[in-house]
């Protein structure tokens, strides 16, 4: 079949849903199957080309506001294109409105990753146009039951949404796992955004004697946190790091003894770093936000879930796992196991193309308990 994937931007630009967008699409192209990815280009000018055999094609951009590419160059092509299925990557209301318009006979479905929480000025106009998409779509995909529950969005259409992890490669992880850990590096790993709730960790470590913390990643509050580490005298025991490349990524995960992901708002819908860390056997601390942090992470089992915001609850985790290294060892174990179980890789794109294959026969997908899930 002919798979279009819909959304503002893919590799080189780097980001949580580019990257899924670039698995997906080069996994079902090796498939056999016809995949385009259309995009705008963030230079402006449109282009295309074909990179580990999927066809890139990107719309001329006019300006971007927001965070949202402006184009009618997107729409003009996504009418010409006339793919079996259009794959809408949420939020983006460039792509969906496009796709509610000009989609034509082509299936519909989206994914979607995150309610906007941030933006919400432009939920009057966006709003509408969001409720509309969904209920035309064909089926709607969430990264966790959790999400599905609790998205003001979603919970109204439940019965067409498909809870469809996200998921790694295991195996590149696995190196990691017979590494000597060094009990008081905490690693974070995420890009630097107000919701990752870092200034609350960095906080946090004044009051934990000996615990030193990489910082992996880059992004706009980058400076900030910085500046708050050197005021609050932990220049010496917090390393910025910013993005890295694979082998120093996982020399991160080989060395920390858990990750700490401490965030703070919905913004964090799912957090495909906790995933790579339970490959990589590290406990993990995560935040109680109805998304699925706290349905990856399973309290108690594979790693501890605290509230959000909530200093005294995170050094208390943090504590309880730098002092008893067997419970450490026993939760990184149950956290490598639930990922080779339910979320690999290969597990998320059999899910996703099962879905394409139920809506491209013409019959309705399959409305499955999304609580039976993971």
């Amino acid at each position: 079949m002919h798979i279009l994937h819909l959304y503002k931007d893919y590799h080189p630009v780097l980001g949580g849903i580019e990257n899924h967008v670039r698995v997906l699409a080069e996994a079902q192209a090796a498939l056999g199957h016809r995949v385009t990815v259309l995009v705008c280009n963030p230079g402006g000018e449109a282009a295309s080309e074909r990179l580990n055999g999927v066809e890139i094609v990107r719309a001329r951009r006019m300006a971007t506001i927001w965070s949202m590419p402006i184009s009618i160059h997107q729409p003009a092509l996504l009418a010409r294109l006339q793919p079996d299925i259009v794959h809408v990557h949420s939020p983006y209301p460039l792509g969906e409105a496009s796709a509610l318009l000009f989609r034509q006979s082509a299936r519909l479905v989206i994914t979607h990753h995150a309610d906007v929480i941030r933006q919400r000025r432009i939920m009057p106009v966006y709003g509408p146009v969001l409720r509309r998409v969904l209920a035309a779509s064909d089926a709607v995909i969430a990264t966790s039951p959790n999400y599905v529950g609790s998205s003001p969005w979603l919970r109204t259409i439940a019965d067409r949404c498909r809870a469809i992890p996200l998921g790694v490669d295991e195996q590149r992880f696995r190196a990691a796992r017979e590494e000597q850990k060094d009990r008081s590096q905490l690693l974070f790993v995420g890009k630097l955004r107000h919701y990752k709730g870092l200034d609350v960790l960095l906080r946090v470590l004044t009051e934990v004697p000996g615990a030193t913390l990489d910082v992996v990643g880059d992004g706009p509050m980058r400076t900030p946190w910085e500046s708050l580490a050197a005021e609050l005298g932990l220049a010496g025991r917090v390393h910025f790091h910013g993005e890295v490349d694979d082998r120093q990524l996982l020399a991160h995960y080989r060395r920390a003894c858990m990750l700490v992901l401490p965030s703070t708002s919905r913004a964090e819908a799912f957090g495909t770093v906790l995933l790579e860390a339970m490959a990589s056997s590290l406990p993990c601390i995560a935040t109680e936000l109805g998304t699925g942090t706290s349905w990856v992470v399973r309290d108690g089992e594979t790693g501890l879930v605290v509230p959000p915001a909530n200093g005294p609850a995170l050094k208390t985790a943090i504590q309880s796992l730098m002092e008893d290294e067997s419970r450490s060892r026993s939760m990184g174990d149950a956290g490598r196991l639930r990922v080779e179980r339910h979320f690999t890789r290969a597990a998320m794109i059999t899910r996703t193309m099962a879905l394409y294959d139920e809506i491209a026969s013409g019959e309705p997908a399959a409305r499955r308990d999304v609580r039976s899930e993971p």
